[in-house]
């Protein structure tokens, strides 16, 4: 497969015709008249358009054949709602339909699974961002979105953080046909570093005594002072001081 050419079964990508804007708009006419004419006609010219957006997708799937009537399908729906008089470009208006298809496929096929009610609130956002787009030809802001949902930023960013794919950090991002460059080469080292004192700080954690490791989650990760702690696990406090300090004593040890 071709670095910046979407390959598809069967059909000659280069000979895909495109349609003038005068030309789009008479089809349209035709169209809303019952022409089954002007609709193929709207589909096979805009085919490029379903391909443009296909590109970013190739190092997600195996199968761009699936992919590509995966997008054909989201061209149908976007010809099918598209009204002349939103006064926008065609193009504009069906970007969003047809990539809306195929993050839906990419995700209902994805090796993680989502929980459903995570996947219902992002369906309900893209179909309110579709709908106000169709009223007003405009997509409405996230506070609109939180507003008329009744949700929080918090809820908004998840649902649609769920229709992202994740990527490997084994991802190549450059090859200029020397060596290649992966998405790991790309973190900071800072990070990595941050990563393994989490997990010896987990390890480590996993190896003290039950009582000394409620102190210390209690103590740093709830934020509870040594009296409160006393009060849960009915101690005195300075029972709790001396856990805590034999616990931090412990964890220091199994770190370094």
């Amino acid at each position: 497969m071709a670095k910046n050419k979407v390959e598809i079964t069967g059909i000659n990508t280069n000979k895909l015709e495109t349609l003038s804007q005068s030309e789009m708009t008479e089809l349209f006419k035709q169209y809303k008249n019952g022409s089954k004419f002007a609709q193929e006609r709207l589909v096979k010219c805009n085919l490029k358009l379903v391909l443009s957006i296909l590109k970013k997708y190739q190092n997600r799937t195996d199968n761009m054949d699936d992919l590509f009537q995966i997008g054909t399908i989201g061209l149908i729906k976007a010809i099918k709602n598209f009204d002349l008089s939103f006064g926008v470009m065609f193009s504009t208006y069906a970007v969003f339909m047809i990539e809306g298809e195929v993050k839906r496929y990419i995700r209902d096929n994805s090796q993680i699974r989502i929980s459903r009610s995570i996947k219902d609130l992002a369906y309900q956002i893209i179909n309110y961002k579709e709908e106000y787009f169709k009223e007003n030809s405009i997509y409405p802001t996230n506070d609109m979105i939180c507003s008329h949902l009744n949700i929080s930023s918090y809820q908004l960013y998840n649902a649609i953080s769920s229709l992202s794919e994740p990527v490997s950090i084994f991802e190549p991002i450059y090859n200029d046909g020397g060596d290649t460059i992966y998405l790991l080469d790309q973190i900071e080292d800072s990070t990595t570093k941050d990563l393994n004192k989490l997990l010896c700080l987990r390890e480590a954690l996993n190896k003290i005594k039950e009582r000394e490791k409620t102190v210390l989650l209690k103590r740093y990760i709830y934020g509870l002072s040594q009296s409160e702690i006393a009060s849960e696990l009915k101690i005195s406090q300075a029972q709790v001081s001396r856990i805590e300090s034999t616990a931090l004593a412990s964890v220091k040890r199994l770190i370094l």
